[in-house]
């Protein structure tokens, strides 16, 4: 006997992940992304089947192979294959590769914003190998040997040394537990071997360890250096010793582990004592994933909220259809198009050389605002669909563990406002560069101008350190509304700046008022 389903949303099936997104294809083109290239993607990921395999990547995390059955170590994890299948499609779209041999860091911005929306678990590994190439540059024997296998679109799982292999990943291993963020405190030891260093040490958070090998900080008696740790050797494995995996509130198809350095060989990556200088190459490329992925999350949410209130009636009226919803999705649109918005725009300036500096804190400011975004802007769509958004039979729940973790994963909240106050301090053309980003829109719109003349008045000096949120959240809406009033119709952008830049936020969600809400939702696309 069938059971009456009136008045339940129809499952959602194939998305297109480009074309039903007219908030992607206006600033990733304005961004110069390859359209040709994201296109094809955006059908491809936006199918339930690839949906599928996230969930149960997701579902079925991975789990610690760290002995044979005879007792020898064998430090290893073991992986659903759906985990594997997503590992390939990143890797053959190029997700790694992409902005290293011809295309764009705006284009490899948009598969992280895309992968975000399907399964974020995996952008971790990807992320990781994508930014461990620009570290790389600085080593040019490990160069030669290392970036032709992470520039390869073949994704190869197998435990071999890497001269076998036809691909490899790469990630990172610098957290320690006596600093954190702190890894000037870092303890690991570096001494001169043979053949290369041999480390001793722990490392309290390492993600993906089946990656092939790792970039990590460890002391030498020069001062803390950047080194390369093979995890597979021509002799063996590598004394790389798996203690245990992260029990983890969210990015469950990712592991992440605490290891030990046993004496294992690394080389070593730039000068001695200069670590923190090489491997901020690579933490600057993470830190523009995390700055886009939100986004992701963000979109995937709102598209789920979308769905529902557009096939579900309450008090005999569609949801969509009752104002006070239309006002809160409305009012959480523009928070997701500034987002997305503001990524793409610091994107752009990773691919011009003369544009670095602005790259450098505009990124920080992206990676700040953004993520402190998501969370609220996620519960909010759970709510939406009430109970049935605390169920794991949606995607919400998925992401609400998500939404959290791209705030803290290179650098929390406060260590990136303190870090944008170093720039400016240490690189005074990164601020000029931000001046003039928020004086290319000068004169287009008053609320935007008068909240500009304030943020000037407030901030003729420098800011003290216990004022840094307040000054990073203030200039980066600032920097929202400058992109959005040069890229965004007029009632987003116009919206923005009458209900982000004077009070600086609209939580709870469906409190701003004067938003022209019809046009505003037009910007989330169709749902099936």
């Amino acid at each position: 006997m069938s059971e009456d389903l009136y008045n339940q949303p129809d499952l959602i099936g194939d998305i297109d992940l480009w074309a039903n997104d007219p908030v992607l294809r206006t600033h990733a083109v304005a961004a110069g992304a390859d359209e040709g290239h994201l296109a094809p993607l955006g059908q491809s990921w936006g199918r339930a089947k690839m949906r599928a395999l996230g969930r149960a990547a997701e579902r079925h995390p991975p789990e610690p192979d760290l002995f044979d059955r005879g007792g020898r170590r064998r430090d290893a994890v073991a992986f659903h294959p759906a985990y594997h299948a997503l590992m390939s499609e990143g890797i053959g779209a190029g997700y790694a590769a992409l902005p290293w041999n011809g295309g764009r860091h705006a284009t490899h911005a948009a598969m992280v914003y895309l992968m975000s929306q399907v399964e974020p678990g995996v952008c971790c590994p990807l992320t990781m190998t994508y930014a461990a190439v620009s570290a790389l540059k600085v080593a040019p024997l490990l160069d030669a040997i290392w970036k032709p296998k992470l520039l390869s679109r073949s994704y190869d799982p197998a435990i071999c040394p890497v001269t076998q292999k036809s691909g490899a990943t790469m990630g990172m291993a610098m957290t320690e537990r006596q600093g954190g963020s702190d890894v000037r405190a870092n303890a690991t030891r570096a001494v001169p071997a043979a053949d290369g260093w041999l480390l001793t040490g722990h490392k309290w958070f390492c993600s993906a360890p089946m990656s092939d090998a790792f970039l990590t900080l460890a002391q030498t008696a020069e001062g803390l250096t950047c080194f390369l740790v093979p995890r597979w050797l021509d002799t063996g494995p590598n004394a790389i010793r798996i203690d245990r995996l992260k029990d983890k509130l969210g990015n469950r198809a990712n592991a992440s582990a605490e290891i030990r350095y046993g004496g294992a060989l690394a080389h070593r990556v730039g000068e001695e004592g200069a670590g923190i200088r090489t491997i901020i190459e690579m933490v600057h490329h993470t830190r523009l994933d995390t700055a886009i992925a939100p986004a992701g999350l963000m979109r995937a949410a709102l598209y789920e909220a979308h769905h529902w209130v557009t096939h579900r009636a309450a008090f005999q009226r569609r949801l969509i259809d009752q104002p006070l919803m239309r006002r809160v999705l409305a009012d959480m649109v523009l928070d997701w198009e500034g987002a997305l918005a503001l990524a793409f725009h610091v994107s752009r300036a990773f691919d011009d050389p003369a544009r670095m500096p602005f790259a450098r804190i505009g990124v920080a400011l992206a990676k700040f605002l953004n993520n402190k975004l998501c969370p609220p802007l996620v519960a909010e769509a759970m709510e939406v669909l009430g109970g049935m958004g605390f169920v794991e039979d949606t995607p919400l729940p998925m992401l609400y563990r998500e939404a959290p973790l791209n705030g803290i994963w290179e650098g929390s909240g406060n260590v990136i406002c303190l870090d944008i106050l170093r720039t400016l301090q240490k690189a005074p053309e990164a601020g000029a560069a931000l001046q003039d980003e928020f004086d290319a829109v000068r004169g287009s719109n008053a609320e935007y101008d008068a909240a500009l003349k304030a943020f000037r008045a407030s901030w003729a000096s420098a800011p003290a350190e216990a004022d840094a949120r307040r000054f990073a959240s203030e200039a980066a809406r600032l920097l929202t509304a400058s992109v959005l009033l040069r890229q965004a119709p007029d009632a987003v952008a116009e919206g923005y700046c009458s209900t982000r830049l004077s009070g600086g936020a609209a939580i709870p969600y469906g409190t701003a008022r004067g938003l022209d809400e019809a046009r505003v939702l037009k910007r989330l696309g169709n749902v099936g």
